[in-house]
């Protein structure tokens, strides 16, 4: 398994983690994703740490809780070989501060995301997304609290756009506190928006890049097909996609679908595969997320690393999901001497 620097961290992690948004299934959105329990959840978090995945991210949220629980009962005894990542700024539990990133939620959440994985620490400690109505200086004092008492180990953002990640790093710069190391993202063959302004970013202020649903919520999995029916039991027919369907295009899906398939068979890959390998070829990419409903889906996209696409097969992915610019980027693409855009491929 390869390892890469997690940002301006001295932490090394896989280039694959393993997501249990799929342990659980407490309630509608989650079971659309799946529903591993304990017996189940503890056969794969060993198959992970046999290949060398041994970065775990969980969230509160996840099956309101049940999922930080059930990954705390699956690694019990394992603790010091793992780096677990959970989140928290989303609506849990009742009543006026149910979710947010004031200092009273974030020490809240700790204390129970601790308590349910069963650990005295976080190694990195994600705000799940932007708190508009917490100032920021509130929200990095608070992690930065939790770091200097050891609960938390490195802090990191997740969905922030450009200007919400580049103030909280000025803000944690101005007073001498910790800082976001890395960006948890949404990114994937099928949404490359993520290059457009968070890729530069991230390539400036050496921010790591930890990758969500880099299978688009298994679209491209290699199920999606032109004329081909969604499957009934997939997320995206169940309602439980994270990704909106008006987000994907199917014409742009299907001709991406349409190379995965070609590259596929000239490396002997599944479509999964050379979806994931794509990512990792890409820059500020530390690791990428994968999940899995089952220990077969989890050995196949185990499968994407120890191999590469050729630049040629790269290059034929990136036309094949290339998508219109919005402004300003398709004005500041015009002139790439003033804009250069991060390099190609990853190069640490």
């Amino acid at each position: 398994m390869e390892y890469r620097q997690l940002g301006a961290s001295g932490l090394y992690v896989p280039v694959l983690s393993f997501g249990t948004a799929t342990f659980g299934g407490g309630n509608d959105f989650f079971k659309a994703w799946g529903s591993t329990q304990v017996e189940e959840a503890t056969r794969m978090t060993d198959l992970c740490i046999d290949a060398g995945v041994n970065f775990f991210d969980t969230a509160d949220i996840y099956s309101d809780g049940l999922a930080e629980e059930i990954l705390g009962k699956a690694i019990q005894g394992k603790r010091d070989k793992l780096i677990l990542s959970t989140k928290a700024t989303f609506p849990f539990g009742e009543g006026p501060n149910r979710q947010g990133s004031s200092r009273y939620r974030i020490l809240q959440q700790i204390e129970g995301s601790l308590q349910r994985l069963k650990t005295d620490y976080i190694d990195i400690y994600h705000m799940h997304g932007f708190d508009g109505n917490t100032p920021v200086e509130e929200t990095l004092r608070t992690l930065d609290d939790l770091v200097q008492s050891g609960k938390v180990r490195y802090i990191a953002a997740s969905n922030f756009s450009g200007w919400h990640l580049m103030k909280s790093l000025s803000v944690s710069e101005k007073y001498g506190w910790n800082r976001y190391v890395a960006h948890q993202v949404y990114y994937s063959l099928a949404n490359r928006e993520y290059e457009w302004e968070l890729m530069p970013l991230g390539n400036d202020q050496n921010l790591g890049a930890i990758i969500w649903s880099p299978l688009a919520a298994g679209r491209l999995g290699g199920k999606y097909r032109r004329k081909t029916p969604m499957p009934a039991n997939s997320r995206v027919a169940q309602g439980g996609s994270p990704v909106p369907q008006m987000a994907v295009s199917d014409e742009i899906l299907y001709n991406i679908v349409d190379v995965l398939d070609e590259i596929a068979a000239e490396t002997g890959k599944t479509v999964a595969q050379v979806a994931l390998n794509w990512l990792l070829q890409r820059p500020t990419v530390s690791s990428i997320i994968i999940g899995a409903r089952n220990e077969e889906q989890l050995k196949q996209n185990l499968g994407a690393t120890g191999w590469n696409l050729d630049a040629e097969q790269v290059k034929r992915l990136d036309q094949a999901s290339e998508t219109p610019t919005i402004y300003p980027y398709w004005h500041q693409r015009g002139n790439l001497t003033l804009n250069p855009p991060p390099v190609t491929y990853y190069n640490k």
